[in-house]
């Protein structure tokens, strides 16, 4: 798999970004590659990155996020240090965007210099089982206001769909057409389809583009 400098994970709440944005971190790493991961969402949802601090700090993957995450405060601040991923170009990054438009806005602070460096990939993260993104036309318009708010064009689709710790290699399958017509309304590629590890021997052969996951600590697939 090919690494942009910069990566962003970004859709609506529930889509399971999070810990996509933090499994992809660790497979740069083990890429070889020096690698920042970057929480950005200011709405305090109950999965943080700031979960996985452990795994990261032990994979030697720097995790920038607010003081704040994890507590009772919410707060929109944001630590001055996230400007490091746009200034620090010798160093990539992966970057969890809020959820929907208003997480999104978060993002617009530091999107001048990411465009302007054209260097990343604005990865939307699509879960077909969650409400409000039951059609590709559904998920269609929750990217163009995502992508609207933050001020950085979506360049690929993820397919992270799944319904909770039961989820089969047919509920995956069956999702299948769904990305092929959102693709085909955005005009964007599916990069990768997510899989609990323990699914990807049986999918391997029928997706392409396989990304396993391991969950997070707090992650209970509900």
């Amino acid at each position: 798999m090919k690494f942009k400098r910069v990566t962003l994970f970004a859709g609506h709440y529930g889509s399971g970004k999070t810990n996509i944005a933090v499994n992809y971190a660790i497979a740069m790493r083990k890429a070889g590659l020096p690698v920042s991961i970057a929480d950005l969402d200011i709405v305090n949802p109950y999965f943080r990155t700031k979960d996985s601090a452990d795994r990261l700090a032990e994979a030697g993957i720097r995790l920038i996020s607010s003081q704040f995450a994890n507590s009772n405060v919410d707060t929109p601040a944001l630590p001055g240090e996230i400007y490091a991923i746009t200034d620090d170009r010798s160093t990539y990054a992966v970057m969890d965007v809020g959820g929907d438009d208003r997480g999104a806005l978060a993002l617009g602070r530091y999107a001048p210099a990411i465009v302007e460096e054209n260097a990343y990939e604005m990865l939307f993260v699509v879960n077909a089982y969650r409400p409000l993104t039951r059609t590709p036309a559904e998920a269609f318009e929750v990217m163009r206001e995502v992508e609207a708010a933050g001020k950085i064009p979506f360049t690929a689709i993820v397919n992270n769909s799944n319904v909770g710790r039961d989820t089969t290699a047919d509920d995956v399958l069956q999702t299948v057409p769904f990305m092929e017509e959102l693709s085909r309304l955005t005009g964007l590629p599916v990069k990768m389809t997510t899989v609990r590890e323990d699914l990807r021997e049986g999918l391997s052969r029928r997706i392409d583009n396989l990304f396993p996951l391991t969950l997070q600590k707090k992650y209970t697939w509900t």
